[in-house]
């Protein structure tokens, strides 16, 4: 085995094995969108952008379900993180499924997987982070445990 000057082989870590591929059946709440013809760039497909607000209108629609109802006075969920893994290509026209549930909770923090669907096949998969943020302070604070009890009915299956 050849070393560098750093003592490091050129070995590379072993690739982890690949996530199963999203179900629309695995997510709890879906939401049905339309590819506008204002989606495409240049190449002619949506915009990578794009499908941030396509998971945005299926986070929306869940959090406003009058059934979710994860209103808590005094705080607002911030979201911090967004993570996309792009799979397919979406052109116009057409028409969507955004399934979202939730995935994890931490002390202050919970995270909501999503997934956008076209023809029933995965597009692209999502992993939102929405942390708790007190509304005087405007600093993170322990998730509710009324908010925890509401959320945990999204869970996404096989969280």
């Amino acid at each position: 085995m050849e070393n560098f000057v750093n003592d490091q082989t050129a070995e590379r870590p072993a690739k982890p094995a690949p996530r199963p591929t999203p179900q629309l059946a695995d997510y709890p709440h879906r939401v049905a969108e339309i590819i506008r013809f204002g989606d495409l760039d240049p190449q002619g497909h949506v915009n990578q952008a794009v499908f941030l607000t396509y998971f945005e209108s299926g986070r929306v629609a869940m959090f406003r379900d009058p059934d979710l109802g994860i209103g808590v006075p005094g705080v607002t969920f911030v979201m911090v993180r967004m993570e996309v893994d792009y799979m397919k290509e979406l052109h116009w026209p057409g028409g969507l499924e955004i399934g979202t549930g939730i995935a994890e909770f931490g002390r202050s923090s919970f995270k909501a997987a999503q997934a956008i669907f076209h023809d029933g096949v995965c597009a692209a998969r999502g992993r939102a982070t929405l942390v708790c943020m007190d509304l005087k302070t405007r600093k993170a604070t322990p998730l509710p445990e009324a908010a925890i009890d509401r959320l945990s009915k999204w869970k996404i299956r096989g969280a």
